[in-house]
C-alpha cells in the first residue's frame, strides 16, 4: 500500500451527503432478495449490474436514479431497514468515516404498510446500534421528494422534528433535505415545510444545482434559508454567487463521482469542488450512494489528490465536521 492510500486509509472522514437505498451493500440486497424469493436475476454477479452504473451508462441524472428501483423491493419492512442501515454505517466505518449523516425519504418506504414514524424509526435504530458498535457520530436527514409535492413536505417536517436528535437520548433526526427533480418544481413552493423544520431545531439542506442552473441555487438559498446545499455544480458559472456561498458560509455537499456519472459535471472537466475551495466556499467530500456510484469514502477522498494535498484535504473533513448536524454530545458506551 502507497503511504499516501495508507493515509487517507487512516484519515478521520465526515460523511454529510450519503442516500440509504443506494448505498446498501450488495451482498446485502441479494440475501435479503434471497430470503423473500424476489431475487430477479440468477446471481449475485448479475445483480451487481442492476444496482451499479456501468460502463455506457453514465450521463443522465435519469439512468443513475434508474439504479434505486431494485433495493426498494426489500426496503419496506421494519427489520430490513434496520438491517441495511447498519450495513451501511459499518461500511462506512470501515472507510475511516467518524461522523455520518444518513439521508433518507420515509415516504418511499411506506407502500407495505408501515408508517412515517416507524419508517423514520427503523433507520434510527440501525443508526443507534451502529453508532454503539462501531464507535461512530450519526443522524439521519428526511427528505421530501418534490415530485410528492409542498404538503406531503410539511407532513414529512413535522413528523422529522418528533424524531429530532435534540428531543430524545440517541441518535436521531438532524436534518430535513429536498430531492427529485429540479426542473419543475421551484423552492419557493417549500418554504413552509422549511419554515417548519427550522422552526423545529432541525438543520437545513437541499439538492440544487444538480440538473439546472445557478439561478436555482439562488432560489434555494433565498427561499429556503439553507444552510448546506447537495451537489450545487452549477453554482460556479456565478461569481457573485460564489461570493454569497462563501460569505454566508454556506456548505457544498460535493459528489465527485456521482456528478461525473449523472452528467453534472462532464468527465473531462474539473470537478467544482476545486473552485469552491479556492473561493472560499466551505465543501464537504460525499459519496452520494456508494452502491449506484461503486464508491467508498477512501475512494471518493483519494480523488482529490488530484487537486489537493494530504494535509488540504485532512482539513476539508475537519472543517465539514463543523458543519455537521449531529449535536456534539458524548456518545452513549456500548454493553
Amino acid at each position: 500500500m502507497k503511504p499516501s492510500s495508507d493515509r487517507i486509509r487512516k484519515m478521520p472522514k465526515t460523511e454529510l451527503h450519503q442516500h440509504v437505498d443506494g448505498s446498501i451493500p450488495p451482498s446485502t440486497i441479494w440475501r435479503m432478495m434471497r430470503r423473500h424469493r424476489l431475487t430477479p436475476v440468477r446471481d449475485p454477479r448479475a445483480l451487481q449490474k442492476l444496482l451499479t452504473i456501468q460502463p455506457g451508462e453514465e450521463g443522465t441524472l435519469l439512468a443513475y436514479l434508474d439504479k434505486f428501483h431494485y433495493p426498494l423491493w426489500i426496503t419496506q419492512f421494519y427489520e430490513n431497514i434496520q438491517e441495511v442501515t447498519e450495513a451501511i454505517a459499518r461500511d462506512a466505518a470501515k472507510n475511516g468515516v467518524k461522523t455520518l449523516e444518513l439521508r433518507y425519504s420515509p415516504v418511499i418506504h411506506t407502500y407495505a404498510g408501515l408508517t412515517l414514524r416507524q419508517a423514520i424509526r427503523s433507520v434510527l435504530t440501525g443508526l443507534n446500534r451502529a453508532s454503539k458498535r462501531h464507535g461512530i457520530d450519526c443522524g439521519l436527514i428526511v427528505i421530501a421528494m418534490r415530485q410528492h409535492g409542498p404538503h406531503i413536505a410539511k407532513i414529512l417536517a413535522r413528523q422529522a422534528i418528533s424524531e429530532a436528535q435534540h428531543l430524545h437520548d440517541r441518535a436521531g433526526v438532524v436534518g430535513f433535505d429536498i430531492a427529485g427533480p429540479e426542473r419543475t418544481t421551484p423552492p419557493r413552493l417549500f418554504r413552509e415545510a422549511y419554515e417548519v423544520a427550522a422552526k423545529g431545531g432541525l438543520g437545513v439542506t437541499a439538492h440544487s444545482g444538480e440538473e439546472v442552473g445557478p439561478e436555482v441555487v439562488w432560489q434555494t438559498i433565498d427561499d429556503l434559508g439553507v444552510s448546506r446545499i447537495g451537489h450545487a455544480c452549477s453554482a460556479v458559472r456565478d461569481p457573485v454567487l460564489m461570493r454569497r456561498l462563501a460569505r454566508d458560509g454556506i456548505l457544498v455537499e460535493c459528489c465527485l463521482t456521482s456528478n461525473y456519472q449523472t452528467g453534472a459535471v462532464a468527465r473531462e472537466a474539473k470537478h467544482p469542488i476545486v473552485d469552491f475551495v479556492e473561493k472560499g466556499v466551505p465543501v464537504a467530500i460525499c459519496t452520494d450512494n456508494t452502491t449506484v456510484s461503486g464508491t467508498d469514502q477512501n475512494k471518493e477522498t483519494a480523488l482529490l489528490r488530484s487537486y489537493f494535498s494530504l494535509k488540504d484535504i485532512a482539513r476539508i473533513h475537519a472543517q465539514a465536521r463543523e458543519y455537521s448536524y449531529i449535536l456534539k454530545r458524548p456518545r452513549p458506551s456500548a454493553r
